[in-house]
């Protein structure tokens, strides 16, 4: 083997935005409170559900109790487990780049802050299973993203070689520097402002990555 290559799953293989959107919306509208736009959802997005559903409380002026907060935690994942991958789709070139990494001898994994049985509904139901030896969700571990646990524990499932990180975000990025791996940016997923420190690579095609991921575990110094 060549190596391997993690990637966040959300706003990196899959535009999973619209999806999480509907189901916020529902939720407010169950609530009474006006529905939000797919800006602000992505805004929301990146650190799991119950931080998403409490940006999504709060921003709709909602003061509830802690009990009241756990219950709308409950009903959204309940809500967007009916239909987590209806309308969301992986990125145009997604499948070709991830075949091509396989055909190179890189072993893929993928480590997401979205719960796990969330994530293997999402990577089935769009036919990506396949690609991946690892998966690892939001609640397999104690702490999520950017905590370097959760890949270093997808790491520990790959065969031994140099590894990549392949994200959209700021937490993705601090994943990656806090393991320290090297980090490749996809700049069309939810990057929500500038990284503290540039990336390795970036790319916004997903043509382009199996070369880079080529040249970074060929010359680690390239980037």
């Amino acid at each position: 083997m060549n190596g391997c290559v993690v990637f966040d799953l959300d706003g990196t293989l899959v535009d999973s935005v619209p999806d999480i959107l509907a189901a916020a919306n529902r939720l407010l509208d169950e609530m009474n409170s006006p529905a939000i736009s797919r800006d602000v959802a992505v805004s929301f997005v990146g650190n799991g559900i119950p931080v998403f559903v409490r940006r999504v409380v709060n921003n709709a002026g909602l003061e509830l109790p802690p009990e009241k907060i756990s219950l709308a935690i409950e009903r959204f994942t309940a809500i967007y487990r009916q239909n987590p991958a209806t309308h969301g789709r992986p990125y145009p070139g997604v499948v070709a780049a991830l075949e091509e990494l396989g055909r190179r001898g890189f072993s893929l994994g993928i480590c997401t802050n979205k719960a796990r049985a969330l994530a293997d509904m999402v990577l089935e139901r769009l036919d990506l299973t396949r690609h991946f030896r690892s998966v690892v969700g939001g609640d397999d571990l104690p702490h999520n993203k950017p905590d370097p646990a959760m890949l270093f524990a997808c790491m520990a499932d790959l065969p031994p070689g140099p590894c990549l990180f392949v994200g959209d975000s700021e937490v993705d990025a601090a994943t990656a520097r806090a393991a320290p791996v090297p980090f490749i940016l996809f700049t069309q997923g939810y990057l929500k402002g500038p990284l503290p420190a540039p990336p390795d690579a970036h790319f916004d095609d997903y043509a382009r990555l199996p070369g880079i991921v080529q040249e970074l575990t060929t010359h680690p110094d390239s980037g």
